[in-house]
């Protein structure tokens, strides 16, 4: 396989992390997985948006950061596969729904400073998935604060990745997993692995999984 650096990104509640954790064992690769948890700032946001969205986006971006520079003085980068459950743009991305239009200005000349120091993905896996099934996977993953997550707020950022897919200059791999279930059905993980064997120029490119 060519590529040494596999992002996989997609909505909330998409299977990002669950995804990265079974490529990362199919292909021994070094794993890295959005610490959101460590975000004191989360359930509160999911409370108060408005007061608590700036001080999230801020957080969010110094921890993606801190773990994705190591990266930059790693001496086996491209000796070895890394799988990584999040993108760095995304920062920009979720910032762009959650905050106004000033902090967002401001939140985006504090990016662009930094998004030039990290590595970028040789190619993305995109998991698009519709509400209702994010919202059960939501639900089924029985975090508290994300469980009063409303349709809308999904709708936004939804729109917002996929505006951003169609325009950006990595490879993209585009994967419907209205159906997926990469835990218990091994053709569905075998159809990403195929399709990682695969050269890919810049711009979307769907794979489609087994029934």
């Amino acid at each position: 396989m060519d590529y040494h650096f596999i992002t996989i990104e997609g909505n909330i509640g998409a299977g990002k992390t669950t995804l990265a954790h079974l490529l990362s064992k199919k292909l021994d690769a070094r794993l890295i997985l959005e610490e959101f948890a460590d975000n004191p700032f989360l359930p509160k946001f999911y409370e108060n948006p408005k007061q608590f969205a700036f001080p999230l986006e801020l957080f969010f971006m110094a921890e993606r950061y801190k773990q994705l520079k190591d990266m930059l003085v790693s001496r086996d980068l491209f000796n070895t596969v890394t799988v990584s459950d999040y993108l760095f743009t995304k920062c920009l991305l979720f910032a762009r729904v959650n905050l106004p239009e000033e902090e967002y200005r401001l939140y985006q000349r504090l990016f662009d400073i930094i998004h030039q120091q990290i590595v970028q993905p040789e190619i993305l896996i995109y998991l698009h998935a519709p509400v209702s099934r994010l919202q059960q996977n939501i639900r089924k993953r029985n975090r508290t604060y994300e469980q009063s997550i409303p349709d809308e707020y999904l709708y936004s950022i939804q729109e917002t990745y996929s505006t951003y897919i169609r325009n950006h200059n990595v490879p993209t791999l585009l994967v419907d997993v209205s159906k997926a279930d990469f835990l218990n059905n091994p053709a569905h993980l075998q159809a990403i692995m195929d399709a990682l064997e695969k050269r890919y120029d810049t711009g979307l490119h769907v794979v489609s999984l087994p029934d």
